[in-house]
């Protein structure tokens, strides 16, 4: 079995009826081959997507796709935001939040949307999105550092083998001056 990839976005959604005041949330999407799970944080409260398998297979019927380009589209709009995609995250009452997106089919604009319900622990799902940010920050330092050692190392070397370099260079010009001085 193929074992889930995660991703997770910062959003940036203006209020409908307050376009200057804007509220940011971290979507947190885990991506499976035919479903998908996304934990949603504002930093105060946190919603829960579980879109089933039966879920995602009823609306890429609805959108005339395979679920394997249903789950890729969503990651990819869930994952890094798009630019020219119209982001929302409203309320659909009783706690629960719609996390909506546009994107463009064959030249018409579409809008997918999703319910999120109240996350029964707040507190762990951001700390779980929190985490995940945390670990990532890690990795990607790790791996700066590492590109540099690697960069350092390289460049080095080339040091080393201009010096060599330079230094055959000059024995050739001895050589041949010796040579040439004797003929």
């Amino acid at each position: 079995m193929e074992s889930p990839r995660h991703k997770c976005l910062k959003l940036v959604i203006s209020e409908p009826d307050n376009v200057t005041e804007s509220e940011p949330i971290f979507v947190k999407g885990t991506w499976y081959p035919t479903r998908f799970d996304l934990s949603i944080t504002n930093g105060l409260q946190a919603w829960t997507c579980h879109a089933t398998e039966e879920e995602v297979k009823e609306r890429a019927s609805q959108w005339d796709q395979p679920v394997s380009e249903y789950i890729d589209l969503a990651e990819k709009y869930l994952g890094f935001e798009q630019p020219g995609s119209v982001y929302g995250f409203s309320d659909a009452g009783n706690g629960f939040r719609r996390l909506t997106w546009t994107f463009e089919k064959e030249g018409t604009k579409l809008e997918w949307r999703w319910k999120c319900q109240p996350s029964p622990n707040s507190k762990k799902t951001t700390a779980d999105v929190l985490d995940f940010l945390m670990d990532a920050n890690i990795r990607l330092s790790e791996e700066v550092v590492l590109k540099t050692q690697s960069a350092e190392r390289l460049k080095l070397e080339a040091e080393k083998c201009l010096a060599q370099s330079e230094k055959l260079g000059n024995e050739k010009a001895e050589f041949e001056n010796k040579i040439y001085g004797k003929v």
